[in-house]
């Protein structure tokens, strides 16, 4: 990997992982359409780590609010019923299947789960599960009242995510849609849920980097930089965003770009293992 394909794959890591398309299904589809290798797991993981220390900027207030409440709630009674610190508990909830569901489909994350017609087919079918739960949510929930089915149904989604194409951030925001959360809180939790999963998938990866077919370190770094300054500028946009609008124009672009996959392949101008010069 050379260092502009490292900066290109930043800026489509940063521009991705938090509207609800899909950052991995994109840096899959950008390597093949331009030729390039595919990034592989390991790299994806990895640069994943810088929009998530955009994430911890953005909400640093909020993140430390959580993270003393939640000290304190191991050894203070009184701080236990404390919603920053519950919601602190109902992170670390909804962090387990993502964990136990990655460690058991490793091998499967790293090979079958990166074919380009898995990833076109569910760009298209969790675009529709998109659009059915932001239209049918009843949008009156707070994450004060998150409990623990909630959380773990939010963990579940999340780890759907593993599957380059559902998205991180369009899985667990659907569920909240559908648990009747508002736009705004489903999708703040959602970004907050994804930084012990991604700092974890992340650190676990990083002994690969610069290792058989996985990028070098430098790339790498430069990668996950760029990621870090284009994703803060997107989840500022985005928390805006939803405040006035629908999820529409992703569901729309989803399935428009899940179907332009298919075509591709039909016409073998791409291969669904990836990569080729076309």
């Amino acid at each position: 990997m050379g260092w502009f394909e490292a900066i290109v794959l930043g800026l489509v890591q940063g521009l991705t992982e938090f509207l609800p398309i899909s950052s991995s299904a994109h840096l899959r589809i950008t390597a093949a359409l331009a030729g390039w290798g595919d990034p592989g797991a390991a790299f994806t993981a990895v640069i994943q780590i810088g929009t998530e220390l955009a994430v911890v900027l953005y909400f640093a207030r909020k993140i430390g609010k959580i993270i003393s409440a939640w000290f304190r709630s191991l050894y203070r009674p009184d701080y236990r019923g404390d919603p920053d610190a519950r919601l602190g508990w109902l992170v670390i909830v909804g962090s387990l299947p993502i964990v136990v569901l990655g460690l058991l489909f490793q091998e499967s994350i790293q090979s079958a789960f990166r074919d380009l017609r898995l990833t076109a087919t569910v760009l298209i079918v969790f675009g529709v599960v998109l659009a059915v739960a932001d239209r049918v949510g009843a949008k009156r929930r707070v994450l004060d009242s998150l409990t623990v089915p909630h959380g773990l149904a939010y963990g579940f989604a999340q780890a759907l995510a593993l599957v380059p194409g559902v998205s991180r951030s369009g899985g667990t925001v659907s569920a909240g849609l559908f648990l009747g959360y508002t736009r705004a809180d489903a999708t703040e939790y959602a970004f907050l849920l994804a930084v012990p999963a991604v700092f974890g998938s992340g650190l676990y990866e990083l002994s690969k980097i610069g290792e058989g077919t996985s990028p070098p370190w430098g790339p790498t770094i430069l990668a996950t930089l760029v990621s870090f300054a284009v994703g803060y500028l997107v989840i500022a946009w985005l928390m805006n965003f939803i405040k006035t609008r629908s999820y529409l124009p992703f569901v729309v672009y989803r399935i428009a770009l899940g179907i332009l996959l298919f075509v591709l392949m039909a016409a073998g101008a791409l291969a669904p293992s990836a990569g080729p010069r076309f």
